[in-house]
């Protein structure tokens, strides 16, 4: 298969919105949701569209044993009771506390690139400071991010996906072959993890998960590692996508990139402004638990249902020219972090990253541009829209020099 690029990503899904905003094909039961309200329809209704794709995943004892902790594919009443365990690391306090642990990361990151006019923004920035801080949040040795990128890479570098395909590649038993190993290593990996804490506990999620109750009852440690894993993974890739997503984004326009470096202010808006055009995972899989319709579309009971994140967040009929980077587009109801009961529970967090990282950047620097004379890499846009290398050149600010 071809390189694909996001822009071959948009201009599919536009072609695909010619049919509708909603469309069926019998032969695949599958259902495309393209429409900002449509989308909204489908993820705020748990009960008609449900998470749970266990019966179209080929069995397997590593994925069967991190889906047990796995709340983005569950639904109520099991979903609500591990995403209240998990929303104990997340809350606003939490979250707020964090920020002197982000800028020394940030800073101490940006500090070992001193003097250089050049540096890879993953690699050296966007990858490491959020697996430092979900690390150091879970407990596990921050210095091991070699090997949780090494999982990332492995599933989320993904060439079976893209515009020739009529289903989504849930899990075929070659892809589950082809994945099992890192989860294997992953699951094992976690586990040892959890039994240790369990035996000592710490200050850190993974201890309070061990001790918490549940319904009642202590989680055991199998279902603790899917729980730990999700949280460890969704942790990082999202900040890592958003900061590599906003460079880009400041650099190809670079009057809007102006705008944001004038006025600080600006700066959150434009980090949703990114989010929405670059949306890091473009699409969601539900199935439906019955017959229903959706935009004058039938839809029978265990269709695939595939909401376009992509797509709903550049809805005409919501967004006034939708492919306008705008940094003071308001209001901005895009559907980057999802919505509904499965609402991107690190979304506050990764906001945070993005913002106190992108800000310390342009503090450092009167200017950053993508190093062309370098090449980039990304990863398949059709499975996550995220650069995975971006060489950028760098000017430090005048209060920087000699510093």
């Amino acid at each position: 298969m071809p390189t694909l690029t996001l822009d071959d990503l948009h201009a599919w899904l536009e072609q695909r919105r010619r049919d509708g905003q909603v469309t069926y094909d019998p032969q695949q039961r599958t259902v495309a949701v393209l429409g900002h309200p449509e989308t909204l329809a489908v993820l705020g209704d748990a009960a008609t569209y449900s998470s749970d794709l266990d019966e179209l995943t080929p069995d397997q004892e590593d994925f069967e044993l991190f889906q047990r902790g796995n709340f983005v594919r569950m639904d109520p009443p099991r979903h609500d009771m591990l995403r209240r365990l998990a929303g104990q690391a997340f809350t606003p306090r939490v979250v707020a506390n964090l920020e002197p642990r982000i800028v020394e990361v940030t800073e101490g990151l940006l500090e070992a690139r001193r003097g250089e006019r050049g540096f890879d923004l993953i690699e050296d920035l966007a990858y490491p400071l959020p697996v430092i801080v979900i690390a150091e949040l879970l407990g596990i040795p921050a210095e091991d991010r070699p090997l949780f990128r090494s999982w990332a890479d492995r599933l989320f570098e993904r060439d079976d996906a893209g515009p020739d395909e009529s289903l989504p590649q849930l899990a075929n038993e070659e892809a589950v072959a082809a994945l099992a190993p890192a989860i294997r290593e992953m699951n094992a990996y976690l586990l040892a993890h959890i039994r240790a804490r369990r035996a000592a506990p710490g200050d850190d999620l993974t201890s309070r998960l061990v001790q918490a109750e549940a319904d009642g009852a202590r989680l055991s440690d199998e279902e603790i590692v899917g729980f730990v894993g999700l949280l460890l993974l969704a942790g990082h890739i999202t900040t890592t996508a958003t900061l590599g997503n906003t460079v880009l984004c400041l650099d190809e326009h670079p009057s809007a990139g102006a705008d944001v470096r004038a006025d600080p202010a600006l700066l959150p808006g434009a980090i949703e402004e990114v989010i929405r055009l670059r949306t890091p995972f473009p699409r969601l899989v539900r199935r439906a638990t019955a017959d229903t319709e959706l935009a004058g579309v039938g839809i029978p009971a265990g269709a695939l249902v595939v909401p376009w994140l992509a797509a709903a967040n550049r809805d005409e009929r919501v967004f006034a020219e939708p492919d306008r980077f705008d940094p003071r587009r308001t209001p901005n109801p895009h559907l980057g972090f999802g919505h509904g009961l499965h609402f991107c529970l690190g979304a506050p967090l990764a906001r945070l990253e993005a913002r106190v990282a992108m800000g310390i950047l342009l503090h450092r620097y009167a200017d950053i541009a993508v190093d062309r004379a370098r090449p980039a890499s990304f990863r398949n846009p059709w499975v996550m829209v995220s650069p995975t290398s971006l060489p950028v050149a760098v000017t430090p600010a005048d209060s920087m020099v000699g510093r």
